[in-house]
């Protein structure tokens, strides 16, 4: 993957406690109203779109500065609070219980028992920003082939209730406590201080603000997958279950495929970690990289649905109860699947086209999206393969029985590669494509509206929230543009540094995560008095 790096090790100072404590005041009773965001896509449909008002589109994030990347606190303006995370964040924060929990890597180490390259889940207070905990996880030691050296932890964290579920660089699915090991160690895992350091090494001291784990299930050990560069799924949380994506890929030749017949999708236990099921459609045997998207889930006709894309650029819909298979052990049953790839994408004069060539087939990286009995997802490419042919597909996932009806009610040819989730509102749809253009669209046909260009390579997906329309890119831009058929620009909001996530809102309070820094944006018109991340 082609990543930049900023190695600058640093912890932000506490504020001063009177200002601490008045915004802090100020803002509690704000917090208790509107929405948590728990999960990526903020529900299981997974539509990257919120009916929070109020978020704000004229603030002041402040400027980076110094060896130790602090911000002056008196560049800001309507920033609540800032965190620093590490030199790298792709993890997408999830909010919800009172917590912000957010992926990164080490490069600010906050424990000086765990430094050097690890994955770093870290855990915030939502109204204050205090650092509470963090998931501490050791690195494969494959290099880049299986867990790339200093991408940290890339899931974005499923939380309900006081557990989070989330996926590692290891290629673990771990569920967690969301108040951490400040209420103790409960749950029946108890081996904290041997998860958090390599293999061979002596168990570390597990301390208050270390993660509280409750079960782990390693995908390594107990499918025989092989994880192509990064493990990279944000878990799906249905009744009991948990989905979650394998990261199954190619190996360092990008030609063999280590593990052709381990599972690409596999669904858990979400109290006991237990294996329940996996998918036999064969989507690791036409791998074409890695298995990196998320599940989604809705219901048609009073039946749920598991929507899910694969490494081979197909998308299948699941039941989502797994049932014995004839081999005696649980299978998810696939309902339908559909070719994201246009057939000249495949093939052209008979011929199979080459992957990872500008007009070859692409898998599915953006997490399909359910809504009104219809799955919506585009094709893309690690961005390290650069530009390339895409489309969006609207597939139709209406049933009658067991018999799918399945088909393409409209494909969109002028999206070019694309890892990010759309946006839908109002039947509205907004996606981004890797080379910088946003996307409108009539959700029902198909129709463009309009294309802007943000200039710049984006990796995040489009938030619509409160008629606006928020995406992140590479250069550090937050572009907002006005939701609706005419295009209107409303702001571009300089970060300094590159913002590879997705914006989201949370009870009233706007998160974006640059690769260095976490922001919480309520619009205060106030200058100076945002909070940033005390050491404890």
């Amino acid at each position: 993957m082609l990543i930049s790096e900023f190695r600058s090790i640093a912890l932000l100072g506490r504020p001063p406690a009177a200002a601490f404590a008045a915004a802090t005041l100020a803002i509690c009773s704000a917090l208790l109203r509107a929405d948590d965001w728990p999960m990526w896509g903020g529900q299981p449909n997974r539509n990257m779109a919120s009916s929070e008002s109020g978020i704000p589109h004229e603030f002041d994030p402040g400027k980076i500065s110094g060896v130790h990347e602090e911000v002056d606190l008196k560049t800001t303006r309507g920033v609540r609070w800032i965190a620093k995370l590490g030199s790298q964040s792709y993890g997408n924060p999830s909010i919800a219980g009172g917590r912000v929990l957010v992926g990164s890597n080490n490069e600010t180490p906050r424990d000086p028992d765990h430094l050097g390259d690890r994955g770093i889940v870290m855990c915030f207070d939502e109204v204050t920003g205090a650092f509470l905990w963090q998931l501490v996880v050791p690195k494969l030691g494959a290099g880049k082939v299986s867990d790339w050296e200093y991408i940290g932890v890339c899931s974005s964290p499923a939380i309900e209730g006081d557990r989070a579920w989330i996926v590692t660089n290891r290629g673990e699915t771990v569920c967690i406590d969301l108040k951490g090991m400040r209420d103790g160690n409960d749950g029946p895992f108890k081996e904290e201080g041997a998860f958090m350091v390599p293999p061979g090494k002596s168990p570390a001291t597990v301390k208050d603000t270390h993660a509280d784990i409750l079960w782990a299930f390693d995908m390594r050990d107990e499918l025989g997958v092989f994880p192509h560069n990064i493990s990279s799924c944000s878990p799906l949380v249905v009744g009991d279950r948990v989905y979650v994506t394998t990261s199954n890929g190619v190996d360092w030749s990008h030609t063999n495929i280590p593990a052709p017949f381990a599972p690409s999708f596999v669904v858990l236990d979400k109290n006991t970690g237990e294996l329940l099921g996996e998918e036999i459609s064969g989507v690791s045997s036409r791998a074409l990289h890695a298995s990196w998207t998320s599940p989604s889930y809705g219901e048609v006709e009073g039946t749920g649905i598991v929507v899910w894309g694969g490494a081979d650029g197909w998308c299948y819909g699941y039941e989502p109860a797994p049932v014995v298979g004839d081999e005696g052990f649980g299978i998810l049953k696939e309902l339908w699947r559909y070719d994201c790839n246009a057939p000249e994408y495949r093939f052209q004069d008979g011929s199979p086209l080459r992957y990872a060539t500008y007009s070859g087939p692409s898998e599915v990286i953006a997490t399909p999206v359910f809504y009104k009995n219809r799955a919506y997802v585009a094709i893309g490419q690690d961005p390290e393969h650069g530009d390339g042919v895409g489309r969006l597909s609207c597939i139709d996932v209406t049933l009658s029985g067991n018999i799918s009806k399945r088909g393409a009610l409209w494909n969109y040819t002028e999206l070019g590669r694309s890892i990010s989730t759309v946006s839908i509102a109002d039947d509205l749809i907004y996606i981004a494509e890797y080379a910088g253009k946003i996307h409108c669209l009539d959700a029902d046909t198909g129709k463009s509206f309009w294309v802007h260009d943000a200039r710049s390579r984006i990796w995040g997906s489009t938030l619509v929230a409160d008629g606006k329309v928020f995406i992140g890119n590479e250069d550090g831009d937050l572009i907002i543009l006005k939701a609706g058929k005419e295009k209107q620009l409303l702001n571009s909001i300089y970060f300094d540094a590159p913002i590879y996530s997705t914006p989201v809102t949370a009870n009233g309070t706007l998160f974006v995560a640059s690769q260095t820094h976490l922001y919480a944006i309520d619009g205060r018109e106030t200058r100076g008095e945002a909070g940033v991340t005390p050491d404890k």
